[in-house]
């Protein structure tokens, strides 16, 4: 488990870096909500008013004047995409950052197999996502019981459910990734924006449905969620096949290559 802890160690800041702006983000949201809940009913009127936009984030299917419905469109937008994110930045550079920075040949030569090196890697990965949603889900909970908004906390465990499973998702197959290239950061984000953007213009026509099988925003929409009161099993399936694919890419790829120092 050296090498894992040694992820850990080196990731650290970055990991506590996006868990406290993002649980920063979801807190406020929480408490502002009080001062915002009397026009509510207003923005509901304005919102469903606005066509395409209101479609493209799920707000036609909300009622703003519920907490839960709020609460579902701003942790889209910031646990969902901000997760994506830091999902997609710490799967993509996890493994090719040894060749570029010049690495690979002291960790290969280790007594220890590349297969437990990536192994050990990919625990690193999933224990920053995990590290991050017990960080946000427990600032977000606690900020709503100073509100006073706790009726149903089961919905909420679930949207937290359905965006953790897409972190995995983008995680997984930017690890995937990180096994062919050296440096792909900006690959990593673009992917996930691309992503993100798939399932706004899934929303807004019809014709681009068939891109709900391709993101995994399509199984954490809040608005799907709080509707159905459940996550959509078959994009879920989708995604979980593409994420276990991508990772055993990644372990295939680690093996066979020949690496550069």
């Amino acid at each position: 488990m050296t090498v894992f802890f040694h992820e850990i160690k080196r990731c650290r800041l970055s990991l506590l870096i996006w868990s406290a702006a993002i649980a920063f983000m979801l807190v406020v949201t929480v408490l502002i909500y009080p001062e915002m809940e009397p026009q509510m009913s207003q923005m509901e009127n304005f919102m469903s008013d606005m066509g395409s936009f209101s479609s493209a984030f799920g707000m036609d299917k909300l009622n703003f004047a519920k907490f839960s419905d709020y609460f579902a469109i701003e942790c889209g937008n910031v646990l969902g995409l901000g997760g994506a994110i830091f999902s997609a930045i710490t799967g993509i550079t996890m493994i090719g950052k040894e060749e570029k920075e010049h690495t690979s040949e002291f960790l290969f030569t280790h007594p220890i197999s590349r297969f437990q090196i990536v192994l050990n890697k990919l625990l690193a990965v999933i224990a920053q996502l995990v590290t991050l949603n017990l960080i946000t889900i427990a600032s977000s909970i606690s900020a709503m019981f100073i509100i006073g908004e706790t009726d149903d906390i089961s919905i909420f465990m679930l949207l937290f459910l359905a965006y953790f499973l897409l972190q995995l998702e983008i995680a997984l197959l930017c690890f995937g990734i990180s096994a062919f290239v050296r440096s792909g950061l900006g690959l990593g984000i673009g992917l996930a924006f691309g992503l993100y953007f798939f399932n706004i213009i899934s929303n807004i026509t019809e014709n681009a449905r068939f891109l709900d099988w391709i993101t995994p925003f399509a199984y954490a929409d809040g608005a799907d969620i709080l509707q159905n009161r459940t996550i959509s099993c078959e994009y879920l399936a989708i995604g979980m096949c593409i994420a276990v694919v991508s990772a055993a890419v990644a372990f295939v790829k680690t093996e066979k290559k020949d690496l550069s120092c």
